[in-house]
This record gives C-alpha cells, structure tokens and sequence, in this order.
C-alpha cells in the first residue's frame, strides 16, 4: 500500500490506518511483525536486537475457513 515511514512519524499512524490493513514494523536487522497503532509503539520482541526503525500500512490478509472437525473416532 504504502511505502516506509520512518518510526519518528509513528504519532500520525491512526490518521493513516484503514479498515482492512495492518500496520507492519521492521528493525535496523530486517525483521518485521504485524500490529495495529494503537496508542503507542509495541514492546521489541524478545529476539530483536534492534528497535523498531520504520513502519507501513499494509492490506489484511483474507481469512482463510477452517477445515471442519472430523468425526469422533469409534471406541
């Protein structure tokens, strides 16, 4: 959807979020994760070294349907 912002701009990322979207975060190392804006930045995972550098919107994935439970098994 939208290029990287750089992490300095998180404040305007509500004004630039859309239903359907995600908002994705990477660090210095290239290592990304998917959140929403919220109020404030998310916690740096426990494996990232680096904070978070930059940010974009981008679409939600499609829900994907669930295969149905299978039958109970005789006894």
């Amino acid at each position: 959807m939208d290029g990287w912002t750089p992490i300095e701009k998180w404040h305007e990322c509500a004004r630039m979020e859309r239903p359907q979207t995600h908002v994705e975060v990477r660090n210095a190392d290239g290592m990304t994760l998917f959140t929403t804006c919220g109020t404030g930045l998310p916690d740096k995972p426990f494996d990232w070294r680096t904070g978070p550098v930059e940010f974009r919107i981008v679409a939600a994935p499609r829900p994907r349907r669930s295969d149905p439970i299978p039958a109970p098994s005789p006894r």
